[in-house]
């Protein structure tokens, strides 16, 4: 159960500092299509966690963390984007990457955890 609180905090952290990109990329760099992606994909990864607290079996737990971890793969995605199209800078991408990619490995300890334990 520890190993899930810090997924639920970790998530929370993430979502908020993808709020502020978002909130950066719209007002100073005037962009708005990416920053829509990036901010869906983003704040969804704690959104499925979160529902997963309420799963009805550990197969719908299991269905929902491995729909975050989706969603965080297309965030890493999208941070790369930006930064390969010069919205956001190589040092901002890599620390929004540290953090989602650390949320990859979480969940993906957590799917495997629960399958196997199936």
């Amino acid at each position: 159960m520890k190993k899930f609180n810090v997924i639920v905090d970790k998530s929370m952290d993430f979502a908020v500092r993808i709020v502020k990109l978002y909130k950066f990329l719209k007002d100073t760099r005037s962009e708005y299509v990416l920053s829509k992606q990036v901010l869906r994909s983003g704040t969804s990864i704690g959104a499925n966690i979160k529902e997963a607290t309420y799963a009805q079996s550990k197969a719908d737990f299991n269905a929902k963390m491995y729909i975050a971890m989706k969603e965080a793969s297309e965030t890493e995605y999208w941070i790369e984007l930006l930064e390969r199209t010069e919205y956001i800078t190589k040092k901002q991408a890599e620390s929004l990457l540290t953090d989602c990619v650390e949320l990859i490995k979480i969940l993906t300890a957590i799917t495997k955890t629960v399958k196997s334990n199936s």
